[in-house]
């Protein structure tokens, strides 16, 4: 294929051995990561960021000069949850800054495209973005980096649908004792009320044509499922009084 930053020098590695070597890396450095967060997120979110990108393509098909490079697409969805910070223990010595640049490198990577990947994964999540939307707009607008909305696209949209709801119970359960609200217990109704306070949110986050479509679908499941959690729970509170 023909990359934004190409690779044809012999001294770099191949586009398809940078892949398979970051999908080896990825499932190792994930593979005690609960189940929100393990290998099989990362090959869903890979998944939907090469079908956000066939769909893109097929839209801008007049419109060579606006292709996405797969490779980066690619590289950037398998690493993009390395170094998260919610994984990394307290007492780790190792520093994550550039943890894929650095990996990328070591695998005969092109420097300059190893540091697009890590500007990517470094920009990707939903709290960098909040934290500093005028950098992430910087980013898609002004410094050429399209490829960071495909892969923010695809990370949201496994947080949606049935596979968002699946997710949030299982990382209440693995991860959400660390984060109870002060006065508040360890329950079900905390992942409830993150669908309202994150996720929701999701879809008006959505950047490409392909992924709004999605995200709309995904949502209204999400809602769905909010309405039949609110039916079966909302009053269910018994009444022990006559004891």
């Amino acid at each position: 294929m023909t990359a934004t930053i190409s690779n044809q020098q012999q001294q770099y590695a191949s586009d398809a051995e940078l892949v398979r070597a970051a999908t080896a890396y990825m499932t190792e450095y994930m593979a005690e990561y609960d189940p929100s967060h393990n290998p099989a997120h990362v090959h869903r979110v890979v998944a939907l960021a090469h079908q956000i990108l066939e769909a893109e393509n097929a839209l801008d098909n007049n419109n060579h000069s606006a292709e996405y490079d797969k490779t980066v697409v690619t590289l950037a969805a398998l690493l993009h949850d390395i170094g998260d910070g919610k994984y990394i223990k307290t007492d780790a010595t190792t520093a994550t800054e550039n943890i894929v640049c650095d990996f990328l490198i070591s695998q005969g990577a092109n420097p300059a495209l190893a540091q697009r990947i890590q500007t990517i994964v470094s920009n990707v999540s939903y709290s960098a973005e909040t934290k500093d939307p005028g950098r992430n707009r910087m980013l898609l607008e002004q410094d050429g980096y399209r490829e960071l909305a495909i892969v923010q696209d695809a990370d949201r949209l496994d947080a949606l649908g049935a596979v968002g709801v699946g997710r949030c119970f299982v990382f209440l359960g693995a991860q959400g004792k660390k984060h109870i609200p002060p006065g508040r217990t360890w329950d079900l109704e905390l992942a409830v009320e993150h669908f309202a306070e994150k996720l929701l949110r999701l879809e008006s986050m959505i950047k490409t044509r392909a992924g709004r479509e999605m995200a709309r679908v995904r949502t209204n499941r999400l809602l769905e499922f909010m309405g039949w959690w609110e039916e079966e729970v909302g009053g269910a509170v018994a009444d022990t009084t006559p004891y």
